[in-house]
């Protein structure tokens, strides 16, 4: 897949339907991704959210029609998905610093102009990674649905609450698993647990996730333990993925935590994400 063409046709889908009620779901399904690797690929290459790129590129218009033109508050906060003049108000007021009758009186609004995504190259960082051909595994999980706007605050509380359950830990909890299969909704599964191999029978509140055999490249994450993982998770789809011989398969993807101090500058993760070759 070219992640760098996915996203711009996303950005375009955006644009032509900026006065329609479009959600993640359809932006998503128009460059045929799942809405969590949509909202994930979008937020790393552009650093903002699908759903705050609609909403600050709708209120850059919403100002330039209030400084431009004789249209009324209350239609153009229609116009742009805004039930009532209220709401309107509030979040143009918090975008452009001034009220819509400031704008419409002639004060200076901010303007928001549209994406491009294009890769830039910059410093040659190393990336350390393997390609790894790995057989079907059963994952052992305590396992949560997330929706993809809000997994990134979500799932450390998620960890947390793991490491405080007394009989989560008897179970190890060395592997996050997230489960993205492309689906009609916006929620994804996101599992933390241990192979299935290394626990007898399945826990209370546990399940087994079968993972399909695969080709996977592994990525070697080197650092303080989550700040590395999302590092590496950035480079791997502004740096890898636009330029890679192999394209991501979006099924599933594993965070592995290695023995030692999570804490520590040389500690030792990985990501595994499998791929195919796209040539």
């Amino acid at each position: 897949m070219d992640w760098i063409k996915t996203i711009n046709n996303s950005i375009a889908y955006m644009e032509d339907n900026l006065t329609e009620a479009i959600t993640m779901n359809d932006i998503a399904e128009h460059v045929n991704l799942s809405v969590f690797h949509f909202h994930r690929a979008f937020s790393m290459l552009t650093e903002m959210s699908p759903t705050e790129y609609l909403r600050k590129r709708r209120l850059s218009q919403a100002g330039a029609e209030l400084v431009n033109g004789d249209g009324k508050v209350i239609d153009i906060a229609l116009k742009y998905g805004y039930e009532t003049p209220e709401s309107f108000t509030k979040a143009f007021t918090r975008f452009h610093g001034i009220s819509p009758m400031q704008a419409k009186k002639g004060s200076p609004v901010q303007f928001m102009s549209r994406y491009t995504v294009k890769i830039a190259i910059e410093g040659g960082q190393i990336m350390e990674y393997k390609i790894e051909k790995m057989e079907a595994m059963d994952l052992l999980v305590r396992a949560k649905s997330f929706h993809a706007e809000t997994s990134e605050t979500e799932i450390p509380k998620f960890w947390d609450e793991y490491l405080a359950d007394e009989e989560c830990r008897k179970v190890p909890c060395y592997l996050g698993v997230c489960a993205q299969q492309k689906t009609a909704g916006d929620e994804f599964k996101y599992g933390i647990g241990c192979k299935a191999s290394d626990v007898n029978g399945v826990p209370a509140g546990f399940e087994i996730i079968h993972i399909p055999e695969y080709t996977w490249a592994v990525f070697k994450c080197v650092g303080p333990s989550p700040d590395a993982i999302q590092e590496m998770w950035d480079k791997i789809y502004k740096e890898w993925l636009p330029v890679s011989e192999y394209e991501l398969i979006p099924d599933y993807d594993i965070e592995n935590y290695l023995p030692g101090d999570p804490s520590s500058k040389d500690y030792v993760s990985e990501i595994c994400i499998p791929v195919r070759s796209n040539k």
